[in-house]
């Protein structure tokens, strides 16, 4: 197997990782949850959903032959609340990851080193990905970490829970 297909292999694999935590942060939430700004100047759930909605059509939109910077694209409303249920944030997290994952899944391995834009620079498909795996995981911090602060001592962990790394480690130790 080529190293451009592990790499396409793992993105796709690092992307699902990333929307998977939301998800389950998501399933722990109540509507009002997705508007809660723990400050003024802080956005909610819903408002970065928008955003990574917005970044996600605009960027993964013809790919390979469009800057990644639509000029359709509205990115400074994407961060006006404008959606209100977890239906709402759930329907454009699904959009926006079935853009993302449908464009990967149609890469082939000669695409990795190929020339894109975003905002007319100039960048190698391998780094445009990289890019946004780190932006997206950026996002998904914010949202799992606002998903433990409202759901307080009601939070399910997403990994390893506080005070139970030996008992996981026991586990892992016997497969």
């Amino acid at each position: 197997m080529s190293i451009e297909k592990t790499f396409l292999e793992s993105s796709i694999k690092k992307f699902r990782s990333q929307k998977a935590l939301c998800e389950k942060t998501f399933a722990q939430l109540d509507d009002k949850d997705f508007l809660f700004k723990p400050s003024s100047e802080s956005n909610s759930i819903a408002i970065i959903v928008q955003h990574m909605y917005g970044n996600m059509l605009s960027r993964w939109t013809n790919f390979l032959t469009e800057d990644g910077e639509k000029n359709w694209r509205n990115r400074d409303a994407e961060f006006e609340e404008t959606l209100k249920t977890k239906e709402g944030v759930s329907n454009a997290w699904n959009s926006g990851w079935d853009c993302v994952l449908n464009t990967l899944e149609k890469l082939k391995p000669e695409d990795v080193m190929k020339t894109i834009t975003i905002r007319s620079e100039p960048l190698l498909v391998v780094d445009a990905i990289i890019r946004q795996i780190d932006h997206y995981g950026y996002h998904v911090g914010q949202i799992v970490f606002m998903g433990k602060i409202i759901k307080d001592t009601r939070w399910q962990s997403l990994s390893i829970p506080k005070n139970k790394s030996n008992e996981f480690n026991k586990t892992m130790n016997h497969k």
